[in-house]
């Protein structure tokens, strides 16, 4: 269909006439509501902001009395997330009588922050509640 036969069938109809992919030979273009076609556009691109958000927070977990080895495997496994530009959440878990000493777990934590290579920012410093100590980190 030629462009001024397109053009008259939209005005005859009342909607639009809107040219859907201008590469093509011939052009393909499309009798429809622009509001409509706009909202649709609006809405995919939508989805894919929020598919593209998928680095979220990465959570490490180390217990007040684990052994050298392994916070070392941890202490990588954080280098990974921040690596791939993670925000990470590390929790010292705490148990039983454990929880009474916030001296000696701030001290744990602290410890276990200095074994981290990579050069970092503290997005929230460390804090006690809930089930321990947690503090937020992301690469600088």
């Amino acid at each position: 269909m030629s462009r001024d036969q397109a053009l008259a069938a939209a005005l005859e109809r009342g909607l639009d006439l809107i040219e859907i992919v201008p590469q093509a030979s011939p052009p393909v273009a499309r009798i429809m509501s622009f509001d409509k076609y706009r909202y649709v556009r609006e809405k995919e691109a939508r989805k894919e902001r929020l598919a593209q958000k998928s680095t979220g927070v990465k959570h490490v977990q180390i217990s007040a009395r684990a052994a050298q080895n392994d916070l070392l495997v941890k202490v990588r496994k954080l280098e990974e997330f921040l690596a791939e530009g993670h925000l990470v959440e590390i929790r010292l878990r705490l148990r039983g009588r454990e929880k009474r000493n916030k001296e000696w777990a701030f001290q744990k934590m602290d410890e276990f922050m200095k074994m981290i290579p990579s050069e970092y920012k503290t997005v929230t410093s460390p804090k006690f509640g809930g089930f321990g100590i947690t503090s937020q980190i992301v690469k600088k």
